[in-house]
Order: C-alpha cells, then structure tokens, then sequence
C-alpha cells in the first residue's frame, strides 16, 4: 500500500512527518533526505555550532528513534531524482522507486556558488548551508587566520561574527552601498555597521570581487573590484540562497519564484503538496517565498493537517532572527513598501528598534537587544493596528501604554 513520501529532511520535512502522526494519520509514512543524517537545526550551524557551544546531536531535531517508535521508513543519504506523477513513483538515485498515494516536497533552498571562473572551485571557498559545509570549514576557524566573508547579508555578517569571536582577522565586502541593503533601511544597517567595526572587522562596502586566485589549487588571494588585492587563508562566500525547485520542474509542476502551492500548499498537481523555503504561496494580495524557521514550521504543520482531512490555510506571520556576537536582532513583519522609519532606543545595553510604516500604517519592526519592542510590535502587526510614529519614537511613552488604530 502506497502511502504518504516527504522529500526533504529539514525543519519542513520533519514538522510534516510529526504532525502528520499528531493529526491521526496512521497509514505508510516515509521520509527521504539527501543527507546521512536526521532532521536537524540549520541556525545554530553558522553560530552555536561552528563556535563549538552546540554539539552535533543537539542539533538534531528528534532522534532517529523517534522515526523508528513512529513507524517512519526513513531513507537517508538517499537522492530522489526524479517524479513519475502517472505512476506515483518518487525514483531515487540509488534503489527501487518509493510509491506514494500522496507526496510532500520539502527541499528547502541551497546556497548561490561563486562561479568557477572567479575562483568559486579553489579548495578554501566555502558556503554556509548544511552540516557538512560547517564541518569542512571548521578547522579553519584558527585565531590569527584571514577570511574574506563575501556578502553582507545577514548569512555573511553572522558568518563575520563567529570568525571575529573566534579570534581570525576578518574581511567583509559588500557590492551594494551598504551592507543589509536588500533587507532594512540605513538605520538597522547602520547598527550592525557600527557593531561589526567594533568587534575588529574591516567592513567595505561598495566593494565587490573580481576573482579569487591560488596556488596547489587552493584559495590565497582575493582581488577587488577596486584594485584591492588581500591575502586570505579562506573565503566564505555569503551571496544568497534560491530554492530547490529543478525536482518539481522536471516533474512539470508549475514553478514562479519557488514552487507554486495555494493557501493549502497544494502544487499543480492535487497529490502532490510542498512547504517551506521552497514555495511560492499566496500572500496578502501577492504572492511570496520566506526563508525562515517559523514559516517552514507553520506552513508544514498546515499541509499535514490538510493531508489528514481538514480544510484549513495557511496565513503566513512573518518573523525572523539573528544572532551576531551578543545581540539578538528579532524581527516581525515584512518591511516591504515602507516610506517612514521610527527609532527607539532601548533602557537594555546595546538595544534598539526600528518600525517600518507605510503611510500610518505599521510594517514590521527591527528589535535588538530588545525583546519587548518586539513582541509588542508583533501583537500590533499581526493585529491589523498601528500606532503612530511619533510616539513610537518618544522613549518618555510606554509602548503597552500607546494607543493603536
């Protein structure tokens, strides 16, 4: 009897598997993942982990006994490579085809690459996505050695901060006028700016790399786009993810920017659904694609339910996180459109918020270093209320205390 076959063992896949048992679903449940390891945690990687304060097996996100006591086949280290949709077969690289009544696509995004022809294919280039990226460029994390962090988004600047902690001399370029450009206004990018000098690294931005260049096949030098020439030891290249979607396209599914689901993470075909970092999903009047924990969790949870025979959608919440040195950044909402900004500061050491308006109409909000700005910020947004901006930036007013229409 064929049952129901996820392909991707990360934070969706997983949450889709659990609930899918909470929910009652009792009948052939099988889980596929490329990698030679269970379910785990991919935040703590670039941070708790590469630090050395995070041990491989609590990444993990059940373990693997908790497939076995569930009745789950889990196939890992396994490469699906292909969709029969008139069969309902999921065909593997290695082994017999896994039929499915129902199939899940959970494959999430992998990191963009540098191009070999400017050196992305030197032994000492590395991205930071899954475990065995961060155990490849483990050893290299020595106090003294020098790192050219390529990217200033948030994968490169937590990148930067692990390697500054770590004692290494630290190099962060960014091709944009300023770091975090795509993704917060001047004054988040200014805190993080001030934060990352502060800890000893050599920011520029305006600046980005013409070619990477070696000896013995390995990495030892870095050129600029303006004239720069560094010595490196190691480069990590931070420029973006894109979602995994050459599965669901050569199975011939409809793709935009991710793979296309309804508000039920259905694709194009009725029996097959997807979640996570790879869906393109209906969103307010639009459509959208997030990267983010919450995101996978909560739109995975709502596919397992819908599998299980309950007529629910998923409305997205955004939020987000980021760790870099001792500062929490937390953000709620989507700052998408927004013309005005009010700051904050914080009565925590090193806290601040930025809120996001559009018109009178609250956004999102940056809160670092301070977890009420946030979660007040968050009640307001997922409320459909605003507050205003200048009493927002009126540190003499409570923030519990302000009216909101």
């Amino acid at each position: 009897m064929a049952g129901i076959v996820v392909i991707g063992a990360g934070q969706a896949g997983a949450t889709v598997i659990e609930k899918l048992r909470t929910y009652g679903y009792d009948g052939p449940l099988t889980l596929i993942g490329d990698e030679p390891h269970p379910p785990y945690q991919r935040p703590p990687l670039s941070k708790a982990y590469l630090l050395g304060e995070m041990a491989k097996e609590r990444l993990f996100l059940r373990p693997l006994s908790f497939y076995q006591d569930h009745n789950v086949t889990i196939h890992l280290g396994a490469r699906a490579i292909g969709i029969n949709r008139q069969a309902h077969e999921v065909h593997l690289a290695d082994g017999a085809p896994v039929p499915y009544s129902r199939l899940v696509l959970a494959m999430g995004s992998c990191p963009r690459r540098l191009p070999n022809t400017v050196g992305g294919n030197l032994e000492g280039v590395y991205t930071v996505r899954d475990l065995a990226d961060v155990d490849a460029m483990a050893p290299e994390f020595r106090p003294g050695a020098r790192v050219l962090v390529i990217g200033g988004g948030y994968i490169g600047l937590e990148a930067a901060a692990v390697a500054a902690t770590r004692g290494l001399k630290v190099t962060l370029i960014e091709v944009a006028e300023r770091i975090l450009n795509r993704v917060s206004c001047y004054d988040t990018a200014e805190y993080f700016r001030n934060l990352h000098l502060s800890h000893g690294v050599d920011l520029r931005e305006g600046v980005g790399l013409e070619r990477l260049s070696g000896e013995g096949g390995r990495v030892t030098a870095a050129h600029l786009t303006d004239g720069t020439h560094l010595d490196i030891d190691f480069a990590i290249a931070g420029v973006g993810v894109q979602p995994e979607t050459w599965l669901a396209e050569s199975a011939g599914l409809d793709i935009g920017n991710g793979i296309v689901v309804d508000a039920q993470g259905r694709t194009s075909d009725p029996d097959i659904f997807a979640a996570g970092d790879c869906t393109d999903f209906p969103f307010r009047d639009g459509r959208i694609r997030l990267e983010s924990v919450p995101n996978a969790i909560d739109q995975a949870g709502v596919v397992a339910q819908v599998l299980t025979g309950q007529d629910v959608e998923y409305t997205a919440k955004p939020w987000f996180w980021s760790d870099q040195y001792d500062i929490k950044l937390q953000i709620a909402g989507l700052n998408t459109g927004f013309d005005n900004v009010a700051t904050r500061p914080s009565q925590r050491e090193g806290g601040l918020s930025v809120w996001y308006f559009k018109d009178a109409q609250l956004l999102a909000v940056d809160a670092m270093n301070d977890p009420k700005a946030y979660m007040q910020g968050k009640r307001w947004i997922e409320a459909g209320v605003s507050p205003k901006p200048a009493e927002v930036a009126d540190v003499t007013l409570d923030l519990r205390e302000m009216a909101a229409e």
